[in-house]
């Protein structure tokens, strides 16, 4: 048998060999028309996305700013170096190099990169070097939001290095917050990625959020960056900025006196409010302490600090920290709620009389106490007020008076005006965080609400407002009976500062006529003059206000909040003031710690806002008159000209005639203060301020006559004789020159308290 195939063999060896070949190279041309026609799209965009570096740049964050176009929050150019671990890697030449010296090149040059960006940026160099020997990674952030100093200073060292192919600097975008502190919890802050972490910049965020650029750079065959020349820069588009109601100049005199108030009454916290009673814009808006916006997570106050610092356990000391920045954070004027105590009884006044059912002349004999149901309610004068009209009842801050009172009003009325002043709802300030008011939780729900609660209630116990919620509603009463909504953003602006949005007053409703409101006003002002809110008196203007102490519900003996609310000026109100003082120790009375307060801030706000006061005879001793001419007179010519305008004065040298006079003629200087005659050609002299806190007026005017020191009178000076001085504005034992002039704050120690508890 023959060992050679056949004819037939061979040609179907042949047949089958065509048909490998014509199968093989068929599926080859199908699936390389399949990858070019079909898939060609997608692999090209995958090989475009290897080849190419796609980073996206922060846009710059609208700017926020106050009312009078003060920046209080601004984003700036910055720069994000970084380092590409990979190019760092492929950089180092491998030919002519062992595998052991290629990688020793390779570590020398991470160790140089890590050292030398870590002593620039003063970043850790460790955990840079960990970053560097990320091979398999894309880029590394060494440190974002770097200022133009450090940004040379980076690129030298990558222009001395040559270290173009493995470190990068890239367009990115600071926030800066020029005033550090200032309205921090309205503000708020952004996180390390440029979104908005609190307050206006995580409300707002969306808004402030520009749109963000684009960075597209080229990539060598070896995942190495090619030249700039290579790179397309996109622009990010500015977000919309943001005008505010606040007034940084009434923020800063609000957050003074606030933090003033919380030290000396040894206080937990303190908060306050000033809003504008026609519009609702919340002119200032504070919570002590705060926090400096630049620094969000450093903790401000020291005692927790301290606190937290002595814990052990590491979780807890963790937890406790995060515990204590959520807290500085927390806008406690809108977040918090509070028993309103005595300030609430303006709100059953006003119900009382727009429902007929008291009027001026309504009477009420206080024996020190009344019982309601099964409970003796106890006035804070305990033998009792006797008898008194409607405005003395406020004056005295009369619990047993004010609970009949809401008893004549009865449940269903009480809880009307409850809710038509705005205690059932959130009043929808434009802020994140507003506390939400829960029917049998904050307050009484009507068909569980009995003689006891309505009684209670009557004088602001028992329940709980926050903050905003009580301005607002004192403002209805100062604005003729508007519940206003409250807001804090007045203007949206575009990139050229067009404005693209604008808010408009939101009246939700007439809560009480306009003429029950001016009645109540008129009653308010009464507290001021003669009642328990004396201590809110401010010399040329009319004051309306209402004190308020309360125990806090649950908290057992011995924690109280002590507040007062005002309006001012009186007779043609512009602005509403709350200040809330949280846990305050010893004087507990907001009469006694909290009114003083608004005083200041009421003479501070109308002086800025040039409201013209209108003194009385009384209050012309409190005036600044201009200093005489007294130079070149005979020392005795200059003793009797200044005192036929009532000023002393005080001799300096042997001379016989006035060389040099303090204050200078024509300037302003307390009237009945000391002008420093100077006899000779010496230094000015100094004198050592004393401590007037516990004087009285006239021991205090003669203290500082006989020190050389003109004395500027603030507070309650003229409702009695217990006046005292409680404060000043120099410290003691301080050295000054003859002439300085010192604040010193007076307030009256009795009659102005409301509180059964102290």
């Amino acid at each position: 048998m023959s060992s050679k195939p056949s004819k037939l063999m061979l040609k179907r060896a042949a047949l089958i060999l065509a048909l490998v070949v014509i199968i093989g190279f068929g599926t080859g041309v199908v699936r390389l028309a399949k990858l070019q026609l079909v898939d060609g799209n997608e692999y090209r965009e995958k090989a475009e996305l290897e080849m190419l570096g796609d980073s996206s740049v922060q846009a710059l964050r609208g700017t926020i700013y106050d009312c009078n176009n003060r920046v209080l929050a601004k984003s700036a150019s910055a720069w994000r170096v970084f380092i590409d671990p990979r190019s760092l890697y492929n950089s180092i030449e491998k030919e002519g190099k062992t595998e052991a010296e290629f990688e020793a090149a390779v570590e020398a040059k991470r160790q140089l990169v890590a050292s030398g960006l870590a002593n620039i940026l003063e970043v850790d160099g460790e955990t840079l070097l960990e970053k560097a020997r990320k091979t398999g990674s894309g880029d590394e952030t060494v440190k974002g939001e770097i200022e133009l100093e450090l940004k040379n200073k980076v690129s030298k060292f990558v222009s001395e290095n040559k270290l173009y192919d493995c470190v990068g600097i890239q367009p990115d975008t600071k926030r800066y917050y020029p005033n550090n502190s200032l309205a921090s919890t309205i503000i708020g802050f952004t996180g390390a990625d440029g979104k908005g972490i609190a307050g206006l910049e995580i409300k707002y965020d969306s808004v402030l959020t520009g749109v963000p650029g684009r960075v597209i750079s080229a990539k060598s065959g070896s995942m190495s960056a090619m030249p700039i020349e290579y790179t397309a820069n996109y622009e990010s588009q500015q977000g919309t900025s943001l005008v505010l109601t606040i007034d940084s100049t009434i923020q800063e005199l609000l957050e003074k006196e606030l933090e003033k108030a919380r030290e000396g009454a040894q206080a937990n916290a303190a908060y306050g409010l000033v809003m504008d009673v026609e519009t609702g814009g919340i002119l200032a808006m504070s919570n002590q302490l705060d926090y400096n916006l630049n620094e969000p997570y450093t903790v401000c106050n020291e005692e927790a600090l301290a606190e937290i610092e002595a814990i052990e356990d590491e979780e807890e000391q963790r937890q406790a920290l995060i515990n204590a920045r959520y807290a500085q954070w927390r806008n406690r004027t809108i977040s918090d709620t509070y028993e309103p105590g005595s300030v609430f009884k303006v709100i059953t006044l006003a119900a009382a009389l727009e429902e007929g059912v008291v009027n001026e002349n309504t009477s009420y004999s206080c024996s020190g106490g009344i019982q309601v149901a099964d409970n003796y309610i106890k006035c804070h004068k305990r033998d009792g007020h006797g008898s008194q009209n409607l405005q003395k009842g406020l004056m005295n801050s009369c619990n047993p008076f004010f609970i009949t009172i809401g008893q004549k009003l009865g449940v269903e009325k009480f809880c009307e005006y409850f809710e038509a002043f705005g205690f059932t709802q959130k009043t929808g300030i434009d802020l994140t965080g507003e506390a939400a008011p829960k029917a049998g939780v904050t307050y009484h729900e009507q068909k569980n609400m009995g003689i006891s609660q309505l009684s209670s209630a009557s004088f602001g116990q028992t329940f709980q407002v926050s903050p905003i919620q009580m301005i607002t509603a004192i403002a209805a009463i100062a604005n003729g009976g508007k519940l206003i909504q409250p807001y804090v953003v007045a203007k949206q602006l575009d990139e050229k500062g067009n404005i693209i949005k604008e808010t408009q007053p939101i009246v939700k409703r007439q809560v009480v006529s306009e003429s029950t409101a001016k009645r109540v006003l008129t009653m308010m002002e009464a507290v001021v003059s003669a009642g328990t809110g004396k201590n809110a008196y401010v010399a040329g203007f009319h004051v309306a206000g209402k004190t308020g102490t309360s125990q806090k519900i649950g908290a057992g003996n011995g924690q109280y909040v002590s507040s007062f609310a005002c309006v001012a000026p009186a007779d043609d109100p512009k602005v509403a003031i709350l200040i809330t003082i949280d846990e305050p120790v010893g004087q507990i009375n907001g009469g006694q710690i909290a009114a003083p307060v608004a005083a200041t801030l009421v003479e501070e706000v109308m002086a800025y806002l040039s409201v013209e006061p209108e003194y009385t005879e009384e209050e012309q001793n409190l005036i600044d008159v201009a200093a005489p001419a007294l130079v070149g007179r005979t020392v005795a010519d200059a003793k009797e000209i200044a005192a036929d305008e009532n000023m002393n004065v005080k001799v300096v040298g042997n001379g016989e005639n006035v060389i040099k006079q303090i204050p200078g003629y024509g300037q302003t200087m307390p009237r009945n203060g000391v002008v420093i005659l100077y006899t000779d050609d010496r230094e000015e002299e100094m004198t050592t301020v004393p401590d007037f806190t516990g004087m009285s007026l006239s021991m205090a005017r003669k203290s500082a006559n006989y020190l050389g020191i003109n004395l500027n009178i603030s507070g309650n000076a003229f409702s009695g004789s217990d006046i005292l001085a409680y404060s000043q504005d120099i410290a003691k034992d301080t050295s000054v020159k003859y002439g300085t002039v010192v604040t010193v704050y007076f307030k009256a120690y009795s009659g102005v308290s409301d509180s059964v508890y102290g």
